[in-house]
């Protein structure tokens, strides 16, 4: 089994992200990997943060923790992608590239659409002569692509159709 592919997750697989992280966690474990091992640790570690909203009877709102299978997919890229977002401002500031837990984290993440695939789907799908401006498209693509889409990317291809 290549290194590549031995750790990992996309949109495609048939296993949730919850199932899949902790498998691979088990395989670092075993293989001694301890870069992945911490990893993948580290992102289990935020799930205390994943709460439901509660009314006691008392009409007290509260919140309890998430049990594992009302753990969602998206619930647990939101926290990789919070956990990327800091590694990557720790590696501007210390002026260095890449590191082996951002690129782990990575992995996890679904692929997001490329620039050729925005272009097109917007072509297909979005009128832009009924809009009064680009930006007003925004909405339907966003909704259309979701976190898969970087939105300063939509809204330079918007432009430029203009």
């Amino acid at each position: 089994m290549s290194e590549a592919k031995k750790y990992g997750w996309s949109d495609a697989s048939d296993v949730t992200l919850l199932v899949k992280l902790r498998s691979d966690l088990k395989t670092a474990m075993l293989s001694r990997d301890t870069g992945v091992k911490d990893a993948i640790r580290q992102v289990i570690s935020e799930f205390p943060k994943l709460t439901m909203p509660l009314i006691l009877e008392s009409g007290k709102k509260t919140t309890r923790l998430k049990k594992d299978d009302e753990i969602t997919n998206d619930d647990i890229v939101d926290i990789i992608r919070g956990l990327v977002k800091s590694e990557k401002t720790v590696l501007e500031l210390k002026k260095e590239g890449s590191s082996e837990y951002l690129e782990t984290l990575e992995q996890y993440l679904p692929q997001m659409a490329d620039r050729e695939t925005v272009k097109a789907w917007i072509e297909e799908n979005v009128d832009l002569s009924a809009v009064k401006s680009p930006m007003q498209a925004m909405g339907p693509i966003m909704k259309h692509f979701g976190k898969t889409a970087d939105g300063t990317m939509v809204k330079a291809i918007l432009q430029e159709m203009t």
